[in-house]
């Protein structure tokens, strides 16, 4: 993904890496844990993210519950008629100006911030071995 162009597909892994970046530049990750990202932990308590306490039958029941979200996720947006990846793409970019690095980095509080440049902004997308960016 380079700087400038606007890409005709997201993928999910595009979106795994941006949203990984995202949360990793303002230090969220540990804000994010499973039970923080998902009511289906509500009677687990807190739980460890990669899930190493889980049996695998669990593991599986979850990933069919994830899925069903995903595909009704992606036929609702097929209905109304919106590209998922560009409205994703989108609220990133609405995200990283409302929480931009300097003042969110470390903070979990859901600050509003007053921020009427509203112009494009770079969304990085790295994950370890690769680095790249797409100015939305």
């Amino acid at each position: 993904m380079n700087g400038g162009a606007e890409k005709e597909n997201v993928s999910l892994e595009d979106l795994r890496k941006i949203m990984a970046n995202f949360a990793r530049e303002r230090n969220w990750e540990q804000y994010h844990s499973p039970r923080e990202l998902s009511e289906i932990f509500q009677w687990k308590g807190e739980v460890p993210k990669g899930l190493p306490d889980w049996k695998e039958e669990e593991k599986i029941h979850l990933g069919e519950e994830l899925s069903d979200v995903l595909l009704y996720l992606v036929q609702l947006s097929n209905m109304c008629g919106i590209d998922l990846g560009k409205a994703a793409l989108r609220k990133v970019q609405l995200n990283a100006l409302k929480y931009p690095v300097p003042i969110s980095k470390d903070s979990s509080n859901k600050q509003n911030i007053n921020n009427n440049n509203l112009g494009m902004v770079d969304i990085k997308v790295n994950d370890d071995s690769s680095s790249s960016t797409e100015t939305l």
